[in-house]
């Protein structure tokens, strides 16, 4: 009888702890495992009108894990991630359009219609995201970086007009 309580306990164990190390895994391997960086190309066609350009900042400098810097350009199809680019790591990060100015909190993304560009391809470097037709720019004054599995904001770009942009 002691015998096979101590094998349950160990048993039971393993499975704990076999979860329990699967779990952290998934969480670890952006940080452990980045993708390289990117170096997408802007194609003729996605150099449509430049509309808008932007510096992604750290909105919390308390925070050390959520982090953004570079710049964005946003034309009439394409929004653009320039080649200095870089976030922190993590999972399931996304490009959004934000029809609201000067996001810095989680808060400050409740209740908006924002529209997902898609998932972020690598924590650095060039990347183009396509834009759906018919949306109005004019209406998304920010793109963020946002973290979808754990709902943080990860960087905030204000968009200013570009020179000569209608």
């Amino acid at each position: 009888m002691h015998f096979w309580r101590g094998f349950a306990i160990f048993l039971i164990g393993g499975v704990l702890g076999t979860g329990f190390g699967v779990a952290l895994g998934f969480f670890f391997f952006p940080f452990v495992f980045p993708p390289p960086p990117a170096a997408e190309m802007l194609t003729e066609a996605d150099r449509s009108p430049l509309i808008a350009t932007g510096t992604f900042i750290h909105a919390n400098p308390s925070d050390p894990v959520h982090y953004g810097k570079g710049k964005v350009s946003v034309y009439e199809r394409t929004v653009f991630l320039e080649s200095d680019f870089e976030v922190g790591p993590g999972p399931a990060f996304h490009v959004y359009l934000v029809p609201k100015a000067a996001i810095r909190t989680n808060a400050d993304l409740k209740e908006q219609m924002f529209i997902d560009l898609g998932g972020l391809r690598a924590f650095k470097g060039s990347q183009r995201y396509p834009i759906p037709a018919g949306v109005n720019l004019k209406n998304y004054p920010s793109v963020i970086i946002w973290c979808e599995a754990f709902g943080v904001l990860i960087t905030p770009a204000d968009l200013m007009p570009a020179p000569g942009a209608t």
